[in-house]
């Protein structure tokens, strides 16, 4: 890695973090107040967008590993969950990108977009749903013990907040990138 990556590694790390840690917005999901909606995620998907896949997924596990060691939330293994949920959402986006890279005289900026956010969307919720499903049934710090019936009834509200979530987070972190690259000569 060069300097210039570890630079902006550290840069879209900290902004990462300080959102996740101080953000003032953190809106409860009015279907299922435990799910918070937050911005943090979306540095990521920007840096993602704009340096590649090692600096957004080294950045997901840097804000990861200062969750666990400074607030990892009512469940100890919370920040895990967050990290799943966030490197499903970033593989779907990499797979549009590379399907579109091969054939970029297909796509327009507007359909590539779409494409990149139903991915992520997708990913996401499949993954949550299965990670959900495998382990909230386990004691803390794995679970919380949850019944299969209740975690099945909790499968949808996740799925639904896991979709709502990426989709703000992928649309706004394509145009922080787009803004910055508008902005800043990227090599």
């Amino acid at each position: 890695m060069n300097t210039k990556t570890i630079a902006s590694i550290i840069i879209f790390a900290a902004l990462t973090v300080t959102l996740n840690l101080s953000s003032p917005i953190k809106i409860p999901a009015p279907y299922a107040p435990f799910l918070i909606y937050q911005i943090w995620e979306i540095p990521i998907v920007a840096a993602f967008l704009l340096y590649g896949a090692v600096v957004g997924f080294t950045i997901a596990v840097l804000n990861t590993l200062v969750l666990l060691a400074v607030f990892p939330g009512e469940l100890p293994t919370g920040p895990l969950y967050n990290l799943v949920a966030i490197s499903s959402m970033l593989l779907g986006i990499i797979i549009v990108k590379k399907f579109a890279e091969r054939h970029s005289q297909k796509f327009r900026e507007a359909s590539l977009s779409i494409l990149i956010t139903s991915s992520g969307i997708i990913f996401r919720m499949v993954t949550m749903a299965f990670v959900n499903w495998a382990f909230l049934r386990f004691p803390p710090p794995i679970g919380f013990s949850m019944p299969e019936e209740a975690i099945v009834m909790m499968i949808p509200l996740v799925a639904i907040f896991n979709a709502t979530l990426a989709l703000y987070t992928i649309p706004l972190g394509y145009f922080v990138a787009r803004a910055v690259k508008s902005g800043v000569k990227i090599t």
